[in-house]
C-alpha cells in the first residue's frame, strides 16, 4: 500500500518497446555493448580534468552554487513541519546536514559524469528516511531494465554486479542520454582535447620560464697568443671566481684579467607569446561549460549588454539543471511523507537565480505599468 502511489508510473516505464533490441543480461536487464554504458576510465578522465585545469572545475563549481536555494510547498501544516525539519536536518555524506547539501553533491556528479545515484537510507523500525547517501559510480552500474523506459540501479561486488533491492529508494539520472542508451553525457565531453593543447601550452611555459626566468651566464675566456701553457689554469681560475661572484648568499664582484666576455643564454630570443591560443583554447572551454568569462575573474573586452546576454543564457542554463533535479527532490520528500502517513501534493519553488533578475524583473513591471497609465490618459485604452 505504500507504494501505490508509483504503481502507474512503473507499469508505463515496463512497457514495451518495439525499436530496442530484445536480447537480455543475466538478471533480467536490457544489453547494451560496452560502448553505449560509460566506462571507469571514461570517468577518470573527467576527473583528471577538474583537478589539472582549475577553470574548469572553477566553473562547475560555479553551476552547482549558482543554482540556488528551494523550498518544499505542501497543502498540510502538519506535513509542512515535517519536510521543513527533514530539509533542514537530514544527515548527508561526510557528516553534512540539509537535503540541499545532497542535491549540490548530486548535481556535481551529474555535471562531471553526466550520471548520479542517490539512495535514501532507511534505518531498521524506521518511519522516516535516516541519512541520504550520494552514492559512488565506481561502486554502482546504471542499466536498462525490462524496458529501456525503466532504469535500475545494480551494485558491483568484485567482477560481478547484483541488482539493487529496493529500487524505490535509489535515484538515478542520466544528463543528456544518448539516443538508445542509458549513457549519461558529461558537460565535459569534447574537452580533453583542447584540454590536452593548453596543458600542453602551460608546460611549456614552465620549462621555457625555468630555463630563461632563471638567468644562465656564459663565460667565454680567450687567451692571449704565447699564453697557451696556462690557459687551463686561468680557465679554472675564471670558473672559481665566477662561482664566487654568483653565490646567492653574498654579494661580490668578478674581477678577470685578459679577454673575458660574459653573456646571459638565450637572451637573443624571445618568449613566444602565449596569450593569444590560450584565449583561442578557454574561449572553447568557456563556451562548452556556458558559464560567463566574467563570473570567472577573466577581463575579456565585452561591453555591458553583451554581459547580460551571457547572463541570461546562463539562467537558462541554470533553469534546465533545476528541471533535471525536480524529480529527484519530489521522489525523496514523497517518500518520506508516505513513510510519516501523508500523501500531498508536492510543489518547489526555486529562489530567484541573483537580485539583478528580482531588479530588472521589477523595472520591466514598472515601466509597463507607466506605459499604461499613459496610454489611459491620452484616450488609448479606455476606463
Amino acid at each position: 500500500m505504500f507504494w501505490n502511489r508509483n504503481k502507474n508510473i512503473s507499469s508505463a516505464s515496463s512497457l514495451p518497446v518495439q525499436t530496442v533490441s530484445r536480447s537480455f543480461n543475466d538478471n533480467g536487464s536490457l544489453a547494451f555493448s560496452r560502448f553505449q554504458m560509460q566506462s571507469k576510465a571514461e570517468r577518470d578522465l573527467y576527473s583528471s580534468l577538474r583537478d589539472s585545469v582549475p577553470v574548469i572545475d572553477a566553473a562547475l563549481s560555479k553551476i552547482v552554487r549558482l543554482i540556488g536555494n528551494f523550498s518544499v510547498k505542501v497543502n498540510s501544516s502538519e506535513a509542512q513541519k515535517i519536510i521543513d525539519d527533514f530539509i533542514e536536518n537530514v544527515p548527508t555524506v561526510g557528516g553534512s546536514f540539509g537535503l540541499l547539501g545532497f542535491i549540490y553533491n548530486y548535481l556535481d556528479d551529474l555535471l562531471t559524469y553526466g550520471e548520479a545515484v542517490g539512495e535514501m537510507v532507511v534505518s531498521n523500525g524506521s518511519k522516516s528516511i535516516a541519512a541520504l547517501y550520494n552514492a559512488s559510480l565506481d561502486d554502482v552500474e546504471i542499466r536498462a531494465g525490462q524496458s529501456p523506459l525503466d532504469l535500475i540501479v545494480c551494485k558491483k561486488s568484485d567482477c560481478t554486479s547484483s541488482t539493487v533491492l529496493n529500487q524505490r529508494l535509489i535515484t538515478a539520472t542520466l544528463l543528456n542520454p544518448k539516443s538508445g542508451t542509458v549513457c549519461g553525457t558529461s558537460v565535459l565531453k569534447g574537452l580533453p582535447f583542447v584540454s590536452s593543447i593548453l596543458l600542453r601550452i602551460f608546460s611549456s611555459l614552465k620549462t621555457n620560464w625555468e630555463r630563461v626566468g632563471d638567468v644562465r651566464f656564459a663565460v667565454t675566456y680567450k687567451p692571449e697568443q704565447g699564453s697557451g701553457a696556462f690557459s687551463k689554469e686561468s680557465a679554472k681560475l675564471i670558473a672559481d671566481e665566477w662561482r664566487k661572484a654568483m653565490r646567492s648568499d653574498s654579494v661580490c664582484d668578478f674581477i678577470s684579467v685578459g679577454d673575458v666576455s660574459v653573456k646571459v643564454i638565450g637572451a637573443e630570443s624571445d618568449m613566444p607569446d602565449c596569450d593569444i591560443p590560450v584565449k583561442h583554447i578557454m574561449e572553447q572551454i568557456l563556451a562548452k561549460l556556458g558559464i560567463p568569462p566574467f563570473m570567472l575573474g577573466i577581463s575579456w573586452s565585452s561591453t555591458e549588454r553583451m554581459s547580460e546576454q551571457q547572463a541570461d543564457i546562463l539562467t537558462s542554463e541554470l533553469e534546465f539543471y533545476r528541471s533535471m533535479l525536480n524529480p529527484v527532490i519530489k521522489k525523496i520528500v514523497s517518500t518520506h511523507l508516505l513513510l510519516n502517513g501523508y500523501n500531498c501534493r508536492i510543489s518547489i519553488e526555486w529562489n530567484d537565480i541573483n537580485l539583478q533578475d528580482s531588479v530588472e524583473l521589477a523595472q520591466a513591471r514598472l515601466n509597463n505599468a507607466q506605459a499604461m497609465k499613459i496610454e489611459q490618459e491620452i484616450g488609448f485604452i479606455s476606463e
